[in-house]
């Protein structure tokens, strides 16, 4: 999940590719294809959807704009919102803009462009554009800007919060109960509020679910390192962590390379922000997910509508936001007897009975 601004902050490519694990080889790399999308574009440049409305006769069509620091090649936090915009489009018939920005000037500059132009919405994908946009909403009272996992509220600024760590508690439990080793580890991107939230959360799921339990954390330093994500996964596993989790954008799909490599430790792992059991079916426990399209539709609607109200909302398992999506070709390794822990402790979780430990977001 993103992000804070800071040194870190991610420079990222221009292609449109997406990581899938090819068939016939679980062992393999995971390879990129070509999105069916087409390209995305480079750090602060705007791409218009080609096939985007035309003006409507009584006025200009609803324009959605979105802003990721990172390439939307990530099988998660930022493909998951190029996934809502373009609900957005189909289900609204709005026309959508994304641009890639990675430092504070680029997100003023890309708030205000998309603003001058008149558009409706922006979202833009992270906590790290929380200032910029109290900033520049002031001055663009007909724009909503709306922040993912912002902690930030004006008349027309709306943060949403994805309450991710209610699904990674549950994981924490998994691995817990599961673990031979009593060790699991967690590897993010950069150590910002909240990814450690995330992982607050799965460490006191797995000491709920079994005091005994240790979870060591490790951060990257950035959210694109691949390399550096196999090598940090692969020192965990070689000092017994033999259950891991990772929230780390692109540079996670090194840590779940590092883990298939290493199946045959009988190390396994949990996706975050997307459903990521199909990237490595045969190590991928189960996946923490957020429900972009849904999220950001019902932001978009309301303005269309003309009812938004600048507020911060949280989301979670109750609102059906967020979820815990089990890999059914590893499902039957799971004992009945922690699926059924799971259930009770997630219902307990929407009934509000269960309060999920958390960092400040």
């Amino acid at each position: 999940m993103i992000h804070a601004a800071n040194s870190s902050a991610r420079s990222v490519g221009c292609s449109a590719w997406f990581p899938v694990a090819p068939p016939g080889s679980p062992s393999g790399p995971l390879r990129l294809y070509p999105s069916p999308q087409g390209t995305t574009n480079a750090p602060g440049t705007q791409t218009a959807d080609a096939n985007a409305p035309a003006l409507a006769p009584e006025g200009k069509p609803f324009r959605v704009a979105l802003l990721t620091a990172g390439p939307i090649s990530d099988a998660g936090w930022n493909a998951g919102a190029y996934e809502g915009l373009q609900a957005i489009k189909k289900e609204l018939g709005a026309e959508v803009s994304h641009q890639q920005t990675k430092s504070p000037a680029e997100f003023e500059a890309a708030f205000r462009d998309f603003a001058q132009q008149g558009y409706d919405v922006i979202f833009a994908h992270g906590n790290e554009y929380g200032d910029p946009a109290l900033k520049i909403a002031k001055d663009y009272p007909n724009t909503t800007f709306v922040i993912s996992a912002g902690g930030v509220e004006a008349p027309n600024v709306i943060s949403i919060v994805y309450d991710l760590g209610q699904a990674t508690y549950l994981m924490g439990e998994i691995g817990a109960l599961m673990s031979k080793t009593g060790k699991l580890g967690a590897v993010g991107g950069v150590e910002i509020p909240s990814v450690k939230s995330t992982f607050i959360s799965y460490e006191g799921g797995a000491k709920a679910a079994k005091p005994s339990t240790a979870v060591t954390t490790a951060y990257l330093g950035s959210w694109e390192d691949q390399n550096a994500a196999k090598q940090q996964t692969v020192a965990l596993i070689n000092a017994g962590h033999d259950i891991l989790i990772h929230n780390a954008d692109q540079a996670g799909l090194g840590v779940i390379q590092a883990v298939r490599e290493n199946k045959e430790k009988g190390v396994f792992i949990f996706g975050t922000n997307k459903n990521q059991n199909d990237l490595a079916p045969e190590v991928m426990l189960a996946s923490a997910t957020i429900a972009y399209p849904e999220a950001f539709l019902n932001v978009a609607r309301e303005v269309k509508n003309g009812k938004a109200k600048g507020r911060i909302e949280y989301l979670g398992l109750k609102e059906g936001v967020v979820g815990l999506e089990y890999n059914p070709a590893l499902k039957p390794k799971i004992p009945d007897t922690v699926i059924q822990k799971v259930e009770q402790d997630k219902a307990a979780i929407i009934a509000g009975t269960l309060q999920v430990p958390r960092g400040k977001l």
